[in-house]
């Protein structure tokens, strides 16, 4: 169709870095100072969506996402822009009940390409239980597409991104390396199969690594996107805790590694890195694993908190579907750098090296 030729940039890397916009937000009215007991998630925490509680019993999760086009085949753009924008739902813990399509589309372009998106992302919607209910339509320079999705939770099982526990182990449910993939695809130099690992990556709903999470004790849950694992990883660690994440245990698409050593960093992932890399303790760590560790994710996994006895069973369950899960790493009471390093020596030279999120 040749109509990513039409985008600048796309994808969760499209997003406005974070450091760029807790800057912007800051002071705005209406942005976490307005209370209001209903609204049981808001703006303050960063949370991968909005909740209202509506009755004893329900709750309202709302959630907008929207980009553009990072693959040039519109029907499958069209499957990974709505994958992604349910994500937020399920990391919440949620059901989606219904979805409202956003769209930006060039006037001069073919017609035929916006009917390809709109039916990818109607399929997706419809896997994920989802009705699309209607949307909103402008004429842009670049085609944009996504979803705002609608869901239901009960109040007292609300997954937070920031309710982990020390003592909980970490499940990462995706491979990572997903922006840096779709960008050696870009000029080409992506194999067909370890692109196609990429797009079975971004099109696989979150939707079933979530419904195995109703029988486990969940602490905490987000989805992996645009900021990256170690950004988002820093959400989940908040005030009160430090994820000891191992290197060698992280799922990776193939091709990322051997695309980060030769150097085909992201824009974003350096926008990432350059915001929020004083944050972590990265030494040892290859520059290749760096640019993993901050690579933008589009439609990426799950990174579940939950208590180490808990955690093999609900990966294995997890694993029964989405095969590429893995425990990651663990959740410690806040540690202070350099005192953590004679806590968590160095492993040996070859069998990876823990970062740790401070």
């Amino acid at each position: 169709m040749g109509f990513l030729s039409e985008c600048t940039s796309g994808g969760c890397g499209a997003k406005i870095g974070p450091g760029e916009l807790a800057e912007l937000l800051k002071g705005v009215p209406g942005f976490g100072d307005m209370i209001d007991p209903k609204l049981l998630v808001g703006f303050e925490s960063a949370d991968d969506a909005a909740v209202y509680q509506i009755a004893p019993d329900l709750a309202l999760v709302s959630t907008v996402d929207f980009f553009s086009p990072m693959i040039d085949d519109p029907y499958q753009f069209g499957q990974i822009a709505a994958t992604n924008a349910l994500s937020d739902i399920y990391a919440m813990g949620a059901e989606p009940l219904f979805a409202l399509n956003l769209v930006c589309f060039p006037q001069k372009m073919d017609k035929g390409v916006l009917k390809d998106i709109l039916a990818g992302g109607a399929a997706k919607a419809r896997e994920g239980g989802a009705v699309i209910a209607g949307g909103h339509s402008i004429y842009d320079h670049e085609p944009k597409y996504g979803l705002a999705v609608t869901g239901r939770v009960h109040p007292q099982k609300i997954l937070r991104n920031d309710g982990c526990r020390e003592g909980d182990c970490l499940i990462l449910t995706k491979p990572l390396g997903v922006g840096l993939v779709t960008s050696a695809a870009r000029v080409g130099l992506a194999e067909p199969e370890i692109y196609e690992a990429a797009l079975a990556s971004m099109t696989r709903l979150n939707r079933y690594a979530a419904e195995k999470m109703q029988d486990f004790p969940v602490s905490a849950c987000t989805d992996i996107t645009g900021f990256g694992l170690l950004v988002h990883g820093m959400e989940m660690a908040g005030k009160n805790h430090t994820l000891i994440i191992d290197t060698d245990s992280l799922p990776l698409l193939p091709g990322a590694y051997d695309f980060a050593a030769n150097y085909y960093a992201t824009a974003a992932g350096q926008r990432n890195f350059n915001y929020f890399g004083d944050k972590f303790i990265l030494e040892d760590i290859s520059p290749a694993m760096k640019e993993i560790l901050f690579d933008p994710q589009t439609s990426g996994g799950l990174l579940i908190s939950v208590p180490a006895g808990k955690a093999q069973a609900l990966c294995d369950a997890i694993c029964r579907d989405d095969p590429q899960a893995r425990i990651i790493g663990q959740v410690v009471a806040r540690e202070d750098w350099p005192a953590a390093s004679t806590r968590y020596p160095k492993k040996a030279k070859g069998a990876g090296v823990p970062v740790i999120l401070v």
